[in-house]
């Protein structure tokens, strides 16, 4: 039906609890509903799209012609990180959660590390990144000690000044830190978190590199690439499936850049898929609990997306999504155990088809498979055929 896809995931744009969210104490988190009601969002395309008639948004109606085919998909894999999601999204569901450390490391995984990299850690705790950078942000530089830090996620994250220690190096002791924590205890993956500027004033920068476990087991990007089909990766797609099933990868500085690399690869790239994670809303909104940002770069998404739409050709299918939500309106700056919307539009999908709830990411994955001839995939339902309204857009 579609001879290109374009997969828009906005990183932690939830819209509302699943049923489970008391487990992962996230009962009350809808990071765009809540957001709607503190901050009058202006979103006329996802609005036009169906996005109210997903969740509630304060001072925005459902529209009564959606001009895309709209629903929500559940999460089937336990955990709620980036990781998870985006295997979910391809078709891969988890069986168990990659393991958390809520206390910090384990004392012989930090003795070991600190052993490869000669020099000690500070840091070892359960932390928001901004948050630790300030409070130990001085401390690495006096010493050029690394700062260790973890979340509710399955994360080893090292951060340090750029000025103290060059990126290069960084990513040396982020290898040595998945050889210990990725292979060695099956941790999600390892990120490294390097930042600029003087105590008081520091800021990240956009050399964050993401080392991820290797997919458990095929994804679509998988079969696509078997097949011959382009898979493009923007953003930091490509490190979350430690770059298997991608064809190419281009790493972005914002989520702007992001937007201004898909509208390239629609110019270049007649065929296959685009994949692409903007990640600002987690990273820089989202896990910092700033409401008014978070609102704001919706906003500017937007206000991009007709150039978007504008640019679909006959046969192209866009599709935007969600991994996990991450509720800043809430005292916690973790990500939050969610819903995820489905937004799919295209000249040929019908507007207004309702694709309900679905029971899981993997959906999404089930019915690019069907599309691009390279399923079926082990997990998911694929919605298709709902697509142009000639069957039943219900899961």
């Amino acid at each position: 039906m579609f001879a290109r896809a374009i997969v828009i995931v906005l990183d932690s744009v939830g819209i509302g609890e699943l049923p489970d969210a008391p487990l992962y104490e996230d009962q009350g988190s809808n990071t765009l509903g809540n957001i709607a009601a503190k901050v009058a969002l202006n979103v006329p395309t996802l609005s036009a799209m169906g996005l109210p008639r997903l969740v509630p948004l304060t001072g925005i109606s459902p529209p009564a012609s959606p001009t895309a085919a709209y629903g929500r998909m559940a999460e089937r894999s336990p955990g709620k990180d980036s990781v998870t999601g985006h295997w979910e999204l391809m078709g891969v569901i988890l069986e168990r959660a990659f393991p958390t450390f809520p206390t910090g490391f384990p004392r012989e995984l930090i003795d070991e590390f600190e052993t490869r990299i000669g020099r000690p850690s500070i840091g070892n705790v359960v932390a928001s990144g901004t948050a630790i950078i300030d409070d130990l942000g001085p401390l690495h530089m006096e010493t050029g000690y690394p700062i260790v830090y973890t979340s509710a996620d399955s994360v080893f994250q090292i951060a340090a000044h750029e000025g103290i220690v060059p990126v290069a190096q960084l990513y040396k002791w982020c290898n040595v830190a998945y050889d210990l924590a990725v292979k060695g205890l099956g941790l999600g993956r390892v990120i490294a978190r390097p930042f600029i500027g003087l105590p008081g004033s520091f800021q990240r920068t956009a050399n964050r590199h993401d080392y991820a476990m290797p997919p458990t087991h095929e994804t679509l990007l998988d079969r696509l690439l078997a097949a011959g089909h382009q898979v493009a990766a923007v953003g930091k797609v490509s490190d979350l499936f430690a770059g298997r099933g991608i064809s190419e990868s281009h790493p972005t500085k914002s989520d702007a850049d992001g937007v201004d690399r898909v509208q390239h690869l629609m110019i270049t790239q007649s065929r296959g898929l685009i994949f692409a994670n903007l990640v600002d809303f987690d990273t820089v909104y989202g896990h910092r609990n700033d409401v008014a940002g978070y609102a704001a770069n919706l906003e500017r998404f937007d206000a991009r997306l007709p150039e978007l739409l504008a640019m679909l050709r006959e046969d192209d299918v866009l599709v935007i999504t969600a991994d996990h939500g991450n509720d800043p309106t809430t005292p916690s700056t973790d990500h939050s155990r969610e819903h995820v919307p489905l937004l799919v539009f295209g000249p040929r999908v019908k507007g207004g088809v309702d694709l309900g709830t679905r029971a899981t990411f993997a959906d999404l994955g089930q019915s690019l498979a069907e599309n691009f001839g390279v399923g079926p995939l082990t997990n998911g339902r694929s919605f298709l055929g709902a697509l142009t309204g000639s069957m039943s857009g219900a899961p």
